[in-house]
């Protein structure tokens, strides 16, 4: 299937990684298997190709290269350091890579700080978070965004991730400052995670929510600020420079809004331009990565006959941009398949697939987003 020609899809630009993998013996793997299950054959995701490929030996001298399996070019791989680790990481780099001493991929070279992983429940929750977060860097490699390490790459202007554990009645806050993303990794603990939704009167949180939203952070920095968009962010989201601490204590100590769900994807966007921003950039890559994943495989939003009303293309920031009826398309095939899967859900008894509601403000959000996205992805190219 070309996934540029299925309606889920945006446009070439934005989406280029599909999520449907075979083994050279046919049987279906997944994104994050090492192994075919099938055939025995070795597996690893090469994010150069955004391909889970099947891998061989290509040196009976040196068992570490490997090299893709039909491949004609023989191109030579090592596996990520942390294969052997509790992430169980399946992504592979360039032998060139190796030989210039680096040993992590892209996804795990991020890491500035793990937890102790002695204790079990650390190695289980980060194995768990590193998960969530390839997932994540496959995506943003997918949409051509810089993703380069803070630790090794770029200093200034590159991303990291803490992943902590908290001290006896001590606490991590989850967060982004100036590139660093930090983690609790509590989280990874469905019981701590679903205690604190609770508490926290959030509809939906999991480890790969708080990555996109924390991402979205970091790219508001990268991609906004200073840049000819921050006039048109502040028109639609909201003037930045607000008292940002004010505005987090003020969500704690008040009542949102009383029409936030008529402006906002969540209650949490309501809070500050940049919380709007972040939880609007999580939701456009939620949004992106599951059409995507339901093209691999051939779904399609038009044959489900739930005969919802569509979004309308004046609900668009910019109804005539080159790109605004794709978009629109992408967004309309979203609210098809999650009302469809929110009714799966729902018959195994769990909670909505995708509990929110989209309002013409948030739709108007999402195009900027892409926007932003699709002009980075241009001028990487």
């Amino acid at each position: 299937m070309n996934l540029n020609d299925n309606p889920f899809v945006s446009s070439p630009e934005v989406v280029q990684a599909r999520r449907r993998y075979r083994c050279v013996c046919g049987q279906a793997v997944f994104f994050r298997n090492s192994q075919c299950l099938n055939c025995g054959r070795a597996l690893g995701y090469e994010n150069g190709r955004l391909e889970l490929v099947p891998l061989e030996p290509a040196r009976a001298s040196d068992p570490t290269l490997l090299r893709v399996a039909g491949d004609v070019d023989e191109a030579l791989y090592v596996r990520c350091a942390n294969f052997e680790t509790p992430a169980g990481c399946n992504w592979i780099l360039p032998l060139h890579e190796r030989d210039a001493g680096q040993t992590l991929c892209r996804a795990c070279r991020l890491n500035r700080t793990i937890p102790d992983l002695s204790v079990r429940e650390h190695a289980q929750g980060w194995r768990l978070i590193e998960i969530a977060k390839r997932r994540l860097v496959s995506q943003l490699l997918a949409l051509r965004l810089p993703v380069a390490s803070k630790l090794v790459e770029d200093p200034q202007r590159g991303l990291a991730f803490d992943i902590l554990a908290a001290p006896p009645g001590g606490r991590v806050m989850t967060g982004h400052a100036d590139g660093l993303i930090t983690l609790d990794v509590a989280e990874a603990d469905d019981a701590y995670r679903e205690r604190e939704r609770r508490a926290l009167g959030e509809p939906y949180r999991t480890l790969l929510g708080h990555f996109r939203h924390e991402a979205g952070h970091y790219y508001w920095d990268r991609l906004v600020e200073g840049s000819r968009w921050l006039d048109d962010f502040r028109a639609l989201f909201g003037d930045e420079r607000a008292d940002y601490s004010a505005a987090l204590r003020s969500n704690y100590e008040r009542a949102p809004p009383a029409d936030w769900p008529a402006r906002f994807v969540s209650r949490y966007a309501s809070v500050h331009p940049w919380e709007d921003w972040a939880e609007t950039w999580a939701h456009y890559l939620h949004i992106v990565d599951t059409l995507d994943t339901a093209a691999s495989y051939g779904l399609d939003a038009g044959e489900f006959a739930m005969g919802i009303t569509p979004i309308p293309r004046d609900a668009l920031w910019r109804p005539d941009a080159p790109d605004a009826a794709r978009l629109l398309q992408l967004l309309n095939s979203w609210v098809e398949i999650t009302a469809v899967l929110n009714e799966m859900s729902r018959s195994m008894g769990q909670h909505d697939f995708y509990p929110f509601v989209m309002p013409r403000p948030a739709v108007a959000k999402l195009q900027f987003i892409h926007m932003v996205v699709a002009d980075t992805a241009q001028q990487s190219r």
